[in-house]
């Protein structure tokens, strides 16, 4: 972490983003914790050391699950790309971009999951 003009820059590792779904080109917020004896003098002068413990989340969606989500943009391979809570994927099979879609998802793993689009019924 460096500090630029009184904000911070954090480097991400290159394999980080591609395996991850970031987009170089996108801005995004995010915590730095600190160390609960570390001096906040060693932060910018607003961020105070959080003292409470805070339970490691899992993905936000289940596999079986049924929701309805907006394709932001295309894969690589053409799959449509839905960002949901906190930033994470559902890659949907079929999906075009600016569509909402209703979808089940089938396979969930740690940073992405994967979902088919429910068709309506005629």
């Amino acid at each position: 972490m460096t500090e630029q003009n009184g904000s911070y820059r954090i480097e991400i590792p290159r394999d980080e983003v591609e395996q991850s779904g970031l987009d170089v080109d996108e801005f995004y917020r995010v915590g730095v914790l600190t160390h609960i004896g570390a001096s906040s003098t060693s932060g910018p002068p607003d961020v105070v050391p959080s003292v409470e413990h805070r339970a490691v989340q899992g993905p936000p969606v289940d596999e079986g699950e049924r929701r309805e989500v907006t394709i932001e943009t295309l894969g690589e391979e053409g799959d449509g790309i839905a960002k949901v809570e906190r930033g994470y994927i559902i890659i949907v099979d079929g999906g075009e971009p600016g569509a909402t879609v209703e979808v089940d998802v089938h396979t969930v793993r740690e940073n992405v999951a994967f979902a088919e689009i429910v068709e309506p019924e005629s």
